[in-house]
């Protein structure tokens, strides 16, 4: 028994310390997915290797090593509940009305579209951003269209298809391919009728993973390239969609320190999005970050439609709040963004793995 706890306790510490190696290879950063399961199971395993250690002192040295991964779980992971604290915000004259929007990546082979659809129907969202859409996906969408006049649609069936739709006056509108010509993403300057202007991006880079890409060079290319691209931006910014990244992760960290946005899931919760049909695998990849006058009143995900990911849903406001949102923001160290740099050329030659054998 003294030998199995010390077994499972290796793999646990390995698994634990693998993302500390930045590596951009899957193998090390899949680990970092899952700190929720491996704080669990660490924890799981503490407790038990205790009754143990008088067979064999040599336990203690893995205790020890547990005990400190545990606490560095629990540190960042803290963040993430509502036990953190959270910007107080007070609404003020000069602020927009409510704003919903809904991100949702719908999966291409979901065979039901119609779940989606009486979401969508029911909650009558102002900005509706779909992901994994093909040519099926944007007919069943078809029927929507009246109650959403504006739109894009990037129509791929490669599992990178991507549209948008919006209630709201579209000033621009573009869609950007800034690793792949394979990998959309789209932006919309957007106003309210009020007259509040902001720019929504919506994203869904490649995970990197044993199926999909070797590594998390696209990944990590594309979404600094949209940080790089929103940070000078006048106008408040709402990045959503499926990151195929965790909020903890240091690409997650450069992304909100070279755009300058804040991570709306600080104090709301950890709020995993997939997988939609195994509970203990879940993990919170589909993100949303704003800038400082961008409130968040409610951020929550919607029940299984069919899909691996839960749609998320946010509700906020653009304009003039009173608040203290602006100590959120985070910058990048001198050296920081030579490294930003770095990972966006490295985004750019890569070569893409498994797409081509989706189309």
């Amino acid at each position: 028994m003294v030998l199995t706890i010390m077994v499972v306790s290796a793999v646990l510490i390995l698994l634990s310390a693998l993302p500390f190696i930045q590596n951009q290879h899957w193998v090390f950063r899949v680990a970092e997915f899952m700190k929720l399961q491996l704080l669990l199971l660490q924890v799981i395993v503490f407790v038990i290797a205790f009754f143990y250690v008088e067979d064999s002192p040599a336990l203690w040295y893995f205790q020890a090593a547990q005990a400190v991964l545990i606490g560095y779980h629990v540190y960042i992971l803290m963040r993430y509940t509502k036990f953190w604290r959270k910007p107080k915000t007070e609404k003020t004259g000069n602020a927009s009305d409510p704003i919903k929007l809904i991100a949702c990546n719908v999966y291409q082979f979901n065979p039901d579209p119609s779940r989606f659809i009486d979401l969508i129907r029911k909650e009558q969202p102002d900005v509706l951003l779909t992901m994994e859409s093909n040519s099926t996906w944007e007919r069943a969408m078809r029927p929507l269209e009246k109650d959403y006049p504006n739109r894009e649609k990037v129509t791929l069936e490669n599992t990178y298809g991507m549209h948008l739709y919006t209630k709201l006056k579209v000033n621009q509108m573009h869609v950007h391919f800034f690793v792949a010509d394979d990998l959309p993403s789209i932006e919309a300057e957007l106003e309210t009728n009020g007259g509040h202007r902001f720019v929504f991006f919506g994203v869904h880079p490649p995970p990197p993973s044993p199926t999909e890409e070797d590594t998390s060079k696209e990944r990590d290319g594309d979404l600094l390239c949209v940080a790089k691209k929103v940070r000078d931006y006048q106008l408040p910014v709402v990045v959503a969609g499926d990151f195929n990244n965790v909020a903890w992760a240091r690409s997650s960290m450069l992304f909100k320190k070279t755009s300058r946005l804040i991570d709306a899931r600080i104090g709301r919760g950890i709020l995993a999005t997939f997988h939609a049909k195994y509970w203990f695998f879940r993990v919170p990849l589909d993100l949303l970050f704003h800038s400082p006058t961008i409130f968040i009143d409610s951020l929550f995900t919607y029940p299984d439609i069919g899909s691996d990911h839960f749609p998320v849903g946010c509700t906020f406001h653009v304009g003039a709040l009173s608040s203290k949102q602006g100590e959120e923001l985070k910058h990048l160290e001198p050296d920081e963004m030579q490294e930003v740099n770095e990972l966006i050329q490295e985004g750019k030659e890569e070569q893409d793995n498994n797409r081509d054998a989706k189309h």
